[in-house]
């Protein structure tokens, strides 16, 4: 039996260090957002920024630092490279990680990427024995969400464990439209991604077989109950619907037995929980080769990165670099998320 610890977390505007002629695909239609993002930005800043979230996520799995990391809104490969510089202290030197990234559409510049241990995962290519170019020896995918400006894609990453080279699991990373313009205004724009979620879920059982696991991970922007999960992305609550769905491609949130803890991934105004786990019934099945320990999906929420302006409750500790009131000891906007999966 293999355990694997997957983790989840958006680390809010982690940009690289580097000249503007270096952000040349951005210049052209540069927004004013990224802007006032990078304004200030330098690399005492950047060296902070990654001490503060390598030291969350090495005490991730209890200090042995995931198997997985999913992360949203880096800026390129190179910075996360850093941050795995800044993981493999101590004792985690030992960790052979690796990164899986593309550098996608959204105009911030900012993408969803993986950080995985090498000495436990290969990529799983359809065919292995494919010619390079042949899409059959891909592994991972950029699925463009289609919308009128461009937005972040939805990233695919196909592995297997090294010890069962003929089982695939699939991982998909998401951060969907903000709800910045109004949370009813910008709903569409995650409908679009919820549609295009569930049509490459179905399309991903069809190419690797309907009882293959899958796990969406992700920003969301939205809750489980909002109608973009429920309605578009057929995420649902009930284990036995996802299992038991003739056509549709049903998913089975993970985070429902949380949503009365009175904490969240996220905080505005009150708690959200932005951040979920949803995984394909090839998690659920009796004969799943890899299957969800139970009770295992936690909201990571040391004290150490709550801000307590309204009282006790969680809320996420944000590092903060636009103006006068710097906090440099924080950490994101978002608490990380996590799971264990079990062979």
């Amino acid at each position: 039996m293999t355990q694997i610890y997957v983790a989840w977390w958006n680390v809010e505007n982690l940009f690289d260090v580097m000249p503007w002629n270096a952000r040349a695909r951005k210049i052209k239609n540069i927004s004013s957002t990224l802007k006032s993002d990078l304004k200030n930005w330098d690399q005492p800043k950047l060296t902070k920024k990654l001490e503060q979230l390598a030291e969350i996520i090495k005490e991730m799995n209890n200090n042995n630092g995931p198997d997985i990391l999913g992360v949203c809104e880096i800026e390129n490969e190179n910075v996360l490279q850093k941050l795995i510089s800044k993981i493999k202290t101590g004792n985690l030197a030992n960790r052979d990680y690796g990164v899986v990234h593309y550098d996608g559409p959204d105009p911030r510049g900012i993408d969803v990427a993986f950080i995985y241990d090498k000495d436990m995962f290969d990529f799983h290519p359809k065919d292995p024995n494919a010619p390079h170019d042949d899409v059959n020896s891909r592994y991972w995918f950029s699925h463009e969400v289609i919308k009128r400006s461009p937005t972040r894609d939805i990233f695919q990453v196909n592995f297997h464990l090294k010890t069962r080279h003929n089982e695939p699991f699939i991982l998909v990373g998401n951060h969907w439209p903000s709800r910045m313009s109004g949370t009813y205004e910008t709903e569409p724009y995650r409908i679009i991604a919820a549609e295009t979620l569930s049509y490459f879920n179905l399309r991903i059982q069809q190419e690797y077989g309907k009882n293959t696991p899958i796990l969406m991970m992700g920003d969301f922007n939205d809750d489980p109950g909002s109608r973009s999960l429920t309605d578009y992305a057929l995420s649902m609550r009930n284990k036995n619907k996802v299992i038991n769905a003739k056509k549709n491609p049903n998913l089975f949130n993970l985070m429902w037995p949380l949503m009365n803890e009175g904490y969240g991934s996220y905080w505005y105004d009150f708690p959200l929980f932005f951040d979920q786990f949803l995984v394909s019934k090839g998690f659920l099945i009796n004969d799943a080769y890899l299957s969800v320990v139970e009770d295992s999906v936690q909201v990571i929420k040391p004290p150490k990165m709550w801000k307590k302006p309204n009282g006790d409750y969680p809320q996420p500790r944000r590092f903060g670099t636009k103006d006068a009131n710097i906090e440099l000891n924080g950490y994101s906007d978002h608490f990380p998320i996590s799971v264990t999966l079990t062979t």
